[in-house]
This record gives C-alpha cells, structure tokens and sequence, in this order.
C-alpha cells in the first residue's frame, strides 16, 4: 500500500497530530521518502474536505476552510443536542477515572471514542493534555463540568469508591486475559 495513504490512514485514526520522527520508525523508510509522500498526500488532499497541515516536526489532518461555516452550524447543533448513551458512558469513565487516554476509554467502552470526545470537548466539558510520556493525549474534566453537576471534586461524585474500584477490576481482568 503506499505511504501516502498508510499516513492519512494513522493520521485519520490517531484524530492528533503525527511527529514526522514517529513516523519514520513506524514505517521504517528514509526522510525523502516520508517528505515525498507528504507532498504527495497534500496533493490528494487539495479538493476534497480534508487538508494535510504540515510544520517542521509534526502532520496532522484538518477541515477544509472553506468548509468552517458548515461546520460551525454542525458545531452549535451538537451543543444543543443531548449527549446520547455514548456521550454518558464516555463522560462517566473520565469523571471517575481521572485524567485518560484515548485507548483507555476505547477499552473500557468496547468502541472507537473520538467522535464522543470531540463532541464533549466542543461542549467545554473535557480538556485534552498532552500525554505525560509525550505520545498522545488524555483527557481531563473541566471546572466548568464540575460546576455545573455542583461538585467541587470528582470524589464527591455518587459511590465514587465503589465504582473507581470497579473500573480498575474491569482493568486489571483486561490486562490478564489479554496477556495470557
């Protein structure tokens, strides 16, 4: 499969950016040819909805700016429409998790998260942080979620206890059938 298409395909998974030195190694090929295929994803990408950002050390996918009106109306529908079961369930892991990965909600829910996390992000409800190992992010409630369920402190939260020692049963039983 070309390079170009393997990059846009991560880049499209991830939903962050990529560090060219990242890529690299993952795809084991030399800086002329990541460039090359760079340029020609740029390329590809020049008509349709996405564009290919591209800094000295990083790539990452974006919307088309001639699209930012249409989008701004899908944003200020979201907002308004009820979070959905996914939205709760996603909202519950961070709340009584703690500050997360991706992958970690992923697990915990059985299903791909970024569309979910986008839609709380949007809404001021969570935050995302650069990952403390410095690949990839987490995600962390905000000020304004807790104020707005009245708390000051996720441990005020209902059987907080009962349910972050259940979360991390379910963690460790994944952990242990996966590596068996």
């Amino acid at each position: 499969m070309p390079l170009d298409i393997l990059i846009e395909g991560l880049l499209f998974y991830k939903s962050a950016p990529q560090k060219k030195a990242s890529l690299l190694k993952l795809y084991s090929v030399t800086t002329s040819d990541l460039e090359a295929a760079i340029v020609h994803l740029q390329q590809r990408l020049q008509t349709g909805a996405t564009r290919l950002i591209v800094t000295d050390t990083e790539i990452t996918l974006a919307t088309a700016p001639e699209l930012a009106p249409f989008i701004e109306q899908v944003r200020k529908a979201d907002i308004k429409s009820d979070i959905g079961k996914a939205g709760a369930e996603t909202l519950s892991i961070v709340l009584y998790k703690g500050s997360v990965t991706r992958s970690e909600i992923d697990r915990v829910r059985g299903v791909n998260s970024s569309f979910i996390l986008r839609n709380l992000m949007i809404r001021g409800l969570f935050e995302r942080n650069t990952h403390s190992k410095g690949s990839g992010y987490t995600f962390s409630v905000t000020p304004a979620l807790l104020s707005q369920l009245g708390i000051t402190d996720s441990i005020c939260l209902p059987e907080f206890a009962r349910i972050t020692d259940a979360l991390e049963k379910f963690e460790h039983h994944e952990a242990t059938t996966t590596s068996v």
